[in-house]
């Protein structure tokens, strides 16, 4: 799946968990200064920011499929390297990184499998391939509050719980498939801050990911309708969500 919106909307959706996460998938991917590291997927930018700050003397470089996020990743990360590429045909030669990393992504990759075999061919033997969803299906995620008011008003539509990745062991699983090896699996936990119950369902109307699809989608008597069972199940500000990804690394 592509994102058609811009850096600063899908900052304003999700960054303020994206960011934090990175410092924690980082630590759970293990990389160390001097590596060379690819980053799938990278969005914005926010985790390649986050190898850039821990690589020194290494290098990082990363892709994405939307030109949108490829410009921004390259203009916040200028010492990086970001191409235009989807994970499932990297541009890369075989061995060429010593790890590959793909945060919040493979659930979007049109072929979850595929994605994570390139990320093995490109990573030296031996060398890391991480991904972390968060865990939408056990309802942890940072969208798991407005998802349950969705089923609640419409109970056919479709969440992210069903999404690759997004429960528990399903990581395992497409990494095992893919051919990566001595696999672990974690739950990486962040807090996130929202200043009231405006800010937080704002962000919804920006059109980003399956959530704000959805929102976009909907007559403005049915949005009103989800806006308010929203805002019957959050406190009105400020108030702290806290959310869980399901993170998986194997060896090349």
């Amino acid at each position: 799946m592509s994102f058609a919106v811009g850096a600063d909307e899908y900052d304003r959706f999700m960054g303020r968990y994206s960011s934090p996460l990175a410092a924690r998938f980082a630590d759970f991917a293990g990389v160390a200064a001097g590596e060379r590291v690819l980053d799938v997927g990278c969005g914005p930018g926010a985790l390649t920011g986050e190898l850039l700050r821990r690589l020194q003397g290494g290098e990082v470089w990363a892709v994405d499929p939307a030109e949108r996020f490829v410009a921004a990743a390259a203009a916040r990360n200028p010492v990086a390297q970001v191409r235009l590429a989807a994970a499932e045909e990297l541009p890369f030669e075989d061995r060429s990184f010593d790890a590959a990393l793909a945060q919040l992504v493979v659930h979007f990759m049109a072929d979850p499998i595929a994605g994570l075999r390139e990320m093995g061919r490109v990573t030296k033997a031996d060398g890391i391939v991480a991904a972390c969803v968060w865990d939408h299906a056990g309802g942890r995620g940072p969208l798991s509050q407005f998802w349950s008011a969705v089923c609640e008003l419409d109970p056919g539509a479709q969440d992210e719980s069903r999404l690759a990745g997004a429960r528990q062991g399903h990581l395992v699983e497409l990494f095992q498939t893919a051919g990566l090896r001595e696999i672990d699996e974690d739950l990486l936990r962040v807090d996130a801050e929202h200043s009231s119950f405006e800010e937080w369902w704002e962000r919804f109307l920006f059109g980003v990911g399956p959530a704000g699809s959805y929102v976009c989608g909907l007559d403005a008597a049915r949005r009103a309708r989800l806006r308010e069972l929203c805002r019957e199940r959050l406190p009105e500000g400020p108030f702290v969500i806290s959310a869980q990804a399901w993170a998986a690394r194997g060896r090349a």
